[in-house]
């Protein structure tokens, strides 16, 4: 199933893709895409439904696939080849930072550069979607607590994250630096979520061209390590690092500035675009 959540900021109504392409209101079946709607017993009531059935609705905006998330968790230096062009060492263990949840925006939402910005920069990423409590869970069991799947824009500001002093998560938290969306694609249509293809463009210049299959540490892995640290619930939103061919990795580097347009996708997940702007 294709979840997603159509309306203008704070009044989005949970709903599904069809397919034949249409957009149907589930708002008379859930309250929201988001907690109990996307446990398995809550993904189940969803997918017996007759889609036919349900009114279509216009999508006059794309909001962000997820309602209520608790955390956004990042996961740093993730892809081999990201890492080498970053000029870094794989970690031992995964890096985790936090992106704040007022980052979160639709996939297609303009996003802001921020004020004092010199290096905004560009992230396609997998993002994983919980769709039940997990705590101290194994890796066999892990992909048991996923509910699936979206695309992530892991929008960054370089010199606040690593020119300044403290830790990377200020330069990942501005407003609108955390589009996501535009569909939680159910884990049940990804056959293989460690062997999809992302790519990024800037003004229709193809930056990023990789693949899932370069992550270091794999979903599962993921999953049952964060719930070592700390409880993951439904609607956390697991970002998990990009592939090479980002702005910092550039020779020159290479930065966001305003009036650029930014498209990127993964394949099954849908595609984003953004133009950015200078915050006021």
């Amino acid at each position: 199933m294709k979840l997603m959540r159509v309306g203008q900021p704070g009044l989005e109504k949970p709903a599904i893709l069809d397919q034949n392409g249409k957009i149907r209101d589930l708002s008379a079946h859930v309250a929201d895409i988001g907690g109990p709607a996307i446990s398995p017993e809550g993904l189940a009531k969803i997918a017996a439904l007759d889609l036919s059935a349900l009114p279509e609705l216009e999508a006059d905006r794309i909001g962000p696939c997820i309602a209520g998330t608790g955390k956004f968790i990042c996961i740093g230096l993730n892809y081999s080849d990201h890492a080498a062009e970053s000029g870094m060492a794989v970690p031992p263990e995964p890096v985790i930072f936090m992106k704040a949840t007022s980052a979160i925006c639709g996939p297609n939402d303009d996003v802001l550069i921020p004020r004092g910005s010199e290096k905004t920069d560009w992230e396609v990423e997998l993002g994983v979607v919980i769709g039940r409590t997990a705590k101290y869970v194994s890796e066999a069991e892990a992909m048991d607590y996923v509910a699936g799947y979206c695309v992530s824009h892991d929008v960054s500001e370089r010199a606040f994250q690593t020119e300044r002093a403290g830790q990377w998560t200020k330069g990942k938290s501005c407003d609108t630096f955390g589009p996501i969306g535009p569909w939680l694609v159910t884990k049940d249509e990804v056959a293989d979520p460690q062997n999809l293809k992302m790519w990024l463009t800037v003004n229709g210049e193809k930056m990023q061209n990789g693949t899932s299959a370069t992550m270091v540490y794999g979903i599962a892995h993921l999953v049952s390590y964060l719930s070592q640290f700390m409880s993951l619930h439904p609607g956390d939103v697991i970002s998990t690092g990009t592939p090479p061919g980002v702005g910092m990795g550039m020779k020159p580097q290479r930065y966001l500035k305003a009036g650029d347009v930014v498209e990127l996708g993964i394949d099954g997940l849908g595609t984003q675009k953004q133009t950015f702007k200078a915050d006021a």
